[in-house]
């Protein structure tokens, strides 16, 4: 019988004739180092959007709101991310992150929105 190495710190491996690990931890560990990169991609995408999301939150405590493209730049908001975009029939649309979300009104100028669905 061959003997076989963990993939993760190339210790013996004992028991069935499919496995690749010597542990659980040596499993997890050599999966999370697989994937590292896109992780932390994803991370950086998400901090960004929890910031925007915080940002329209903080700026917008009543639920409706006019602020200027200035001040959301001033905060640290990117426009280039968002979770969705909710197109009207009229024709508007609304930038979304998450709940919190603005309508372009006009170059400079945005009217901040909370949108209040219930999940379930």
């Amino acid at each position: 019988m061959e003997t076989r190495y963990c993939l993760e710190c190339g210790e013996p491996v004992h028991g069935r004739s499919d496995k690749k690990f010597c542990s659980d931890q040596c499993r997890t560990t050599y999966h999370n180092r697989l994937h590292a990169e896109s992780n932390e991609f994803m991370r950086r995408v998400n901090a960004i959007l929890k910031k925007n999301r915080n940002i329209l939150a903080r700026l917008n405590p009543s639920g409706k709101a006019k602020v200027s493209r200035e001040k959301l730049l001033s905060k640290g908001y990117n426009f280039n991310y968002h979770t969705n975009i909710y197109k009207t029939k009229t024709g508007n649309r609304y930038f979304f992150c998450y709940d919190m979300g603005y309508l372009p009104i006009d170059k400079d100028m945005f009217f901040l929105v909370h949108r209040q669905e219930y999940i379930g």
